[in-house]
C-alpha cells in the first residue's frame, strides 16, 4: 500500500526548505484586464512585470475580434487539430503567420512551450547534432532533451564557443546540425547575435533555430522580429500569441514547407493537444493586422525604454546593460529581491522578484519590462516607488 502520508510529509519539508531559502514563489490575483495599470486586492497598481509589449491585451479591436470569431466558430474545438479540430480561421492564421514572417508555412500550437518542445524530435535522430544556447528558454532545453539527438552547448552568445562546438558535431560525423537559440535572453534582455550565428550556421552548413517569443511584433521592420533586425532569416522560427500579439496564449513554428508537413505528422503537443479556439485565432489575425503597421507604439516602447533605464541609472540601480524593454535591476540575493518586491507592492508597483532556479543563485533581481500603453507620468511615479522603496530596504 502506497505510503501517503509519508509522501506528503516529504512534499512538505520540500515546501518548508523552499520558504526558508526565500525561494517561493507566490501568484497576485487581478481582477482587472491585463494593462499598464491593473487592480490587486482592491488597489490600482501599475504594472511593470507583464509581457504586454505593445500594450494590447485590453485592446478593444482584439477582443471585438476574439468576439467575432466565438460568434461565428464557436467556444472550442473539442478536439485535436487532425480529427475535427481544424477551421479555416486555424489555416487562416498559419498563412498569415508565414507570409508575414517571410516562411512557406506555419503550425499552431497550444504555447510556445509546446511549440518549442515539438520542434526537436521529429526533425532530428541520432545520427544528427543540435547545438544550444546555454542562456535558452526552458522550453527548448526540455524540447531538446525529448529528442535522441547528439547535444552540445555554447557559452551564452559566444561565437567562438559556437564555432568549436560546430566543428565538433562536425568532426563527429553529424548528419544534419541544427543550432538552437532565442533570439532575446528573456532573463537579461540580452539579443542574440543572430547575423554572427547564421554566418557559422551557413560556413558549417547547419539548420539555424531561433525562439522569438520576446522580440515578435515589436523587434526589427514591421515587428518581424530579431531574424529581421539581424538582416537574416532562421531556417525554423517559433514564437508566441501570449506576449506582444494580444498576450492570451498559443505559439507557432515558421519554417519551409517540408518541416511543416512533418511537424503535422509526428509533432506530439500537435497530434494530442486540443486545437485553439477561435476567439484567441480570431484575435491572433487581428492583432498581427496591427502590430505589421504599429510603427508608433513600437517607437512609444523603445522611447518608454530608454527613458526607464536612464531614470533608474540616475537613482544609483545596478541594471544589466542593453536597450531591449526588458531592464532587470539586479540585487543579488533571492530575500533582497522579495524583500525590495514587497516595498514596491506598498508603493503601488506590481514587480516580480526572479531568483534560483529561474536565474543562477546570486544574481537575484527585479525584472522590469516596459510597454506602449506607458506614459512618461506612469514612469515618473514607478521611478519615484523605486527611489522610496530602494532606500527603504537598504539597496540604494
Amino acid at each position: 500500500m502506497a505510503d501517503v502520508s509519508g509522501f506528503k510529509a516529504h512534499l512538505g519539508t520540500v515546501l518548508a526548505g523552499i520558504e526558508a531559502e526565500g525561494l517561493m514563489k507566490r501568484e497576485r490575483e487581478i481582477a482587472s484586464p491585463q494593462g499598464g495599470w491593473v487592480t490587486v486586492g482592491g488597489r490600482r497598481m501599475l504594472n511593470l512585470c507583464a509581457n504586454n509589449y505593445l500594450g494590447l491585451a485590453d485592446d478593444a479591436r482584439l477582443i471585438a475580434a476574439a468576439r467575432a470569431a466565438e460568434e461565428s466558430h464557436g467556444y472550442g474545438m473539442a478536439s485535436v487539430r487532425f480529427i475535427c479540430g481544424t477551421t479555416d480561421l486555424h489555416r487562416r492564421l498559419e498563412r498569415r503567420v508565414a507570409a508575414w514572417l517571410g516562411h512557406d508555412d506555419a503550425i499552431l500550437f497550444a504555447a510556445c512551450f509546446d511549440a518549442n518542445g515539438a520542434v526537436f524530435e521529429p526533425l532530428l535522430g541520432e545520427e544528427d547534432a543540435v547545438i544550444s544556447d546555454s542562456l535558452n528558454h526552458a522550453s527548448i532545453i526540455d524540447g531538446i532533451r525529448l529528442c535522441k539527438t547528439r547535444r552540445f552547448r555554447f557559452r551564452n552568445n559566444d561565437m567562438a564557443d559556437l564555432e568549436a562546438q560546430l566543428k565538433a558535431a562536425r568532426e563527429g560525423g553529424a548528419r544534419f546540425v541544427m543550432v538552437a537559440t532565442d533570439g532575446v535572453f528573456s532573463m537579461d534582455g540580452y539579443f542574440a547575435d543572430l547575423g554572427a550565428v547564421r554566418a557559422l550556421c551557413d560556413r558549417y552548413g547547419a539548420l539555424m533555430m531561433v525562439d522569438d517569443c520576446h522580440a515578435t511584433g515589436f523587434v526589427g521592420p514591421a515587428g518581424r522580429g530579431t531574424p529581421a533586425r539581424a538582416g537574416v532569416s532562421a531556417d525554423i522560427l517559433t514564437g508566441t500569441f501570449g506576449k506582444a500579439l494580444g498576450g492570451a496564449l498559443g505559439g507557432y513554428v515558421a519554417a519551409s514547407q517540408p518541416v511543416i508537413d512533418l511537424l503535422r505528422q509526428r509533432a506530439r503537443p500537435y497530434l494530442f493537444s486540443n486545437a485553439l479556439p477561435p476567439a484567441v485565432v480570431g484575435a491572433a489575425l487581428a492583432a498581427i493586422d496591427i502590430v505589421e503597421g504599429a510603427d508608433d507604439l513600437r517607437q512609444r516602447l523603445a522611447d518608454n525604454a530608454a527613458h526607464w533605464r536612464a531614470g533608474l541609472e540616475a537613482l544609483g540601480f545596478t541594471l544589466l546593460p542593453g536597450s531591449h524593454p526588458i531592464v532587470p535591476v539586479m540585487l543579488g540575493e533571492a530575500p533582497l529581491a522579495q524583500a525590495f518586491a514587497r516595498a514596491l507592492d506598498g508603493e503601488g508597483v506590481m514587480v516580480s522578484a526572479f531568483f534560483f532556479p529561474v536565474v543562477p543563485r546570486g544574481q537575484a533581481r527585479i525584472r522590469t519590462q516596459m510597454n506602449a500603453a506607458l506614459t512618461k507620468e506612469d514612469l515618473e511615479f514607478g521611478l519615484a516607488a523605486f527611489g522610496r522603496a530602494g532606500k527603504k530596504v537598504g539597496v540604494l
